[in-house]
């Protein structure tokens, strides 16, 4: 009674008052809230990006500790204080990665290590944004990147996606006609967050020049590169030369654990790392120095890491194959979904004119017991109620197959 008396005080008007206008826009993550029902051992949950724990490297991962903490030099230092650029090791592990998945020339000195990719979309948005200012973002996009930039009080721009991922006609059209010029143009390329898309090899290149062109920092988010099931990686827009600012945000949480928080941010203009920098230094002054040794001495075995990577990989490939089967098994007509290439995701639509997933996800929840993310949440703008995101990555085939199941009998029961 208590806690619900002091949640009334702090809405009352007087207390908001006191509080900074950017937090009228803050609202908690969707996915946050949805993956508190999903707790309950008998939903079957389709909501979260969460990777498979027990694919998690638990033993080499104590092993990788013990040798930190039992070395009388790194024991001390991965309990110390420490920069926050990032572990000098870290760094380098991290630049020659880039170099033998993808080809990609940088510098250690061009990686800052962050806490989680979120933390890098923090940092962009304290760095780049006014309010007001406005971001060019594909439609649908990342949920998270939306919450982070909210906060600096963001507008966006929505550019057409898509199934080869952004247009880049469309993209130049938002550019040349805008009275103000777009602060970032953000992307995900790779197996993209909501939708699974992956941005076509021959369109990369072209939204790089865009940029370039126009003077606008493109930000490329990429979680789920390594997570590729078929076919051969495609170009980083970070690899292509150029003499606009492009900044890249890869994590380790999708290849490893997410509980380590350790994620870097690459970006060879020097004068944007600058003001980076002394804002991370404000909000945290470095990243967690256990979990980057920790990560690094485990990573840097590159066979034990590589077969790590490859069984996720797998893993991930069976499952993803199980939630196409089912889909085309169980789904009504009337659901069109994609079949993404690599990543976690399923992206669906309802064409049907009285849909609304929100509501969906409500009765689904409670008389299927099956949850995913409605898709409104990762449009910018919120006019779009008929999708939904779904991902297989923390589910058995048996169980994706039985929650599909689920799933489709709670849309064709839902009211005409």
């Amino acid at each position: 009674m208590q806690g619900k008396l002091r949640a009334m005080e702090i809405a009352t008007p007087g207390h908001v008052n006191r509080l900074a206008a950017r937090t009228q826009r803050l609202r908690a993550s969707t996915i946050r809230e949805i993956l508190k029902v999903t707790q309950q051992p008998d939903v079957i949950s389709f909501a979260g990006g969460l990777p498979a724990p027990e694919l998690f490297p638990r033993k080499d991962l104590a092993e990788a500790a013990a040798r930190i903490l039992a070395d009388p030099v790194d024991g001390s230092n991965s309990l110390q204080y420490s920069v926050t650029e990032g572990h000098p090791p870290l760094r380098a592990w991290v630049a020659k990665r880039l170099h033998e998945v993808w080809g990609v020339e940088v510098a250690p000195d061009d990686v800052l290590v962050t806490g989680g990719s979120q933390q890098g979309l923090d940092l962009i948005g304290k760095v780049f944004l006014n309010p007001g200012d406005t971001v060019v973002l594909e439609n649908p996009s990342y949920l998270g990147t939306i919450q982070a930039w909210d906060a600096y009080e963001a507008e966006y721009l929505t550019v057409e996606t898509d199934a080869l991922g952004m247009v880049p006609e469309a993209l130049e059209r938002t550019l040349r006609t805008t009275s103000v010029p777009p602060k970032l143009v953000y992307l995900v390329p790779n197996f993209g967050n909501p939708t699974g898309v992956t941005l076509a090899q021959e369109r990369r290149e072209a939204i790089v020049r865009i940029c370039e062109r126009y003077d606008v920092p493109l930000v490329e988010d990429d979680p789920y590169g390594e997570l590729r099931y078929e076919g051969r990686h495609l170009t980083p827009l970070i690899a292509y030369p150029s003499a606009g600012t492009i900044i890249y945000l890869g994590t380790n949480s999708k290849i490893c654990a997410p509980g380590l928080r350790v994620a870097w941010m690459v970006c060879r203009d020097g004068a944007v790392r600058e003001r980076i920098v002394p804002a991370k230094q404000a909000a945290d002054l470095h990243t967690n120095t256990f979990c980057q040794f920790l990560f690094t001495e485990y990573a840097k075995d590159g066979a034990t890491f590589a077969a790590h990577v490859e069984s996720i990989r797998d893993c991930y490939r069976q499952r993803r194959n199980a939630m196409s089967e089912a889909l085309h098994a169980f789904m009504p007509s009337d659901v069109r979904f994609n079949e993404p290439g690599g990543g976690l995701f399923f992206w669906a639509t309802v064409e049907r004119p009285n849909i609304d997933t929100e509501a969906l996800l409500h009765e689904v929840a409670e008389k299927q017991r099956v949850a995913f993310v409605p898709g409104r949440a990762f449009f910018p703008h919120h006019d779009v109620k008929n999708a939904m995101r779904l991902n297989f990555s923390n589910m058995p085939p048996e169980r994706i197959r039985e929650g599909v199941e689920r799933l489709a009998q709670g849309l064709r029961a839902y009211p005409a």
